[in-house]
């Protein structure tokens, strides 16, 4: 792992997707260069868990009841967080997006050997929604009762994560 360059991204609600009013996504450039073999190791001793490996969904889709760390483990891609009118992220091979309960993310093109780890605080069970006026309904109280993570997924306990989320809801 190297010193982590971190960018940190806010959205508000954005048609049909709630994002998270408190909690901002956290992206973590090249934080595992050369190192992909060792990410889901150090993401799982983390407590991060409930972990699966596949792609991302082409579609706008968002988690109400869990946070959710995703790690580039091969290849690159262009991701839209946020909703319709979100940020483009591209997201390479090594980097770490954290998003907090209600980002919406989808994936706009990616290259042919992409592949993404996921996993969740405690190894939650997550839902899957989607961009519609049926899913958004009642997901306000799931964002704030997603439990907060006491590991930050690459630093453990006293990462950047931990240290952001933990004073933005103190200062509630």
């Amino acid at each position: 792992m190297i010193k982590p360059d971190i960018t940190i991204f806010y959205f508000e609600k954005n048609g049909y997707i709630p994002n998270n009013p408190t909690l901002p996504v956290l992206h973590y450039k090249q934080v595992f260069q050369n190192n992909e073999d060792k990410m889901e190791m150090i993401i799982t001793s983390n407590n991060w868990k409930n972990t699966w490996i596949n792609g991302i969904y082409d579609f706008h889709h968002y988690h109400s009841n869990a946070h959710e760390v995703l790690g580039i483990l091969k290849g690159s891609g262009l991701l839209l967080i946020g909703g319709e009118s979100g940020t483009k992220v591209i997201v390479n091979s090594g980097d770490i997006l954290v998003l907090p309960a209600g980002t919406g993310h989808k994936k706009l093109s990616a290259s042919i050997d992409f592949q993404v780890i996921g996993a969740y605080p405690d190894g939650q069970e997550f839902n899957l929604k989607q961009n519609t006026k049926e899913d958004i309904e009642g997901t306000g109280e799931e964002i704030k009762k997603a439990l907060l993570p006491t590991k930050d997924p690459v630093y453990g306990e006293h990462g950047p994560l931990v240290k952001l989320w933990n004073k933005k809801m103190s200062n509630l």
